[in-house]
């Protein structure tokens, strides 16, 4: 499977949406990902924007947006409390600005992500 690079648009737009969160911003898989105590909260895959949400907050958005549905890197392997954002939410700057403190705020309470140790071979 090939994957897409993400638009000048769509880096410009989550960009933009970042910058009312206090968050890290690093590369994952060549994509913007930004985080929150070392958890990955909000990014791009491709041209799609996600965000990892609460679980009150999957339910609340999925009654208005019922496309809202996981992240799948990889057909048939969905990343748990990620989701993607459809178009017309993410679009809705009003809205979607409260979406993603909401989502800011759900990770802040998070622990921090722990450092795997390696394997030494």
């Amino acid at each position: 499977m090939k994957w897409v690079k993400a638009s000048e648009e769509m880096k410009s737009h989550i960009e933009t949406l970042m910058q009312a969160v206090d968050c890290e911003k690093r590369p994952m898989f060549g994509y913007p990902a930004y985080f929150i105590n070392k958890n990955m909260f909000a990014g791009l895959f491709q041209e799609k924007l996600f965000l990892r949400l609460s679980p009150d907050q999957v339910a609340t958005l999925t009654k208005t947006y019922p496309t809202v549905g996981n992240l799948e890197p990889m057909p048939g392997r969905p990343m748990k409390d990620y989701f993607v954002i459809p178009d017309n939410l993410h679009q809705d700057t009003h809205r979607m600005a409260k979406v993603v403190q909401d989502a800011a705020t759900w990770c802040r309470n998070l622990p921090e992500k722990a450092k795997k140790p390696r394997n030494k071979a």
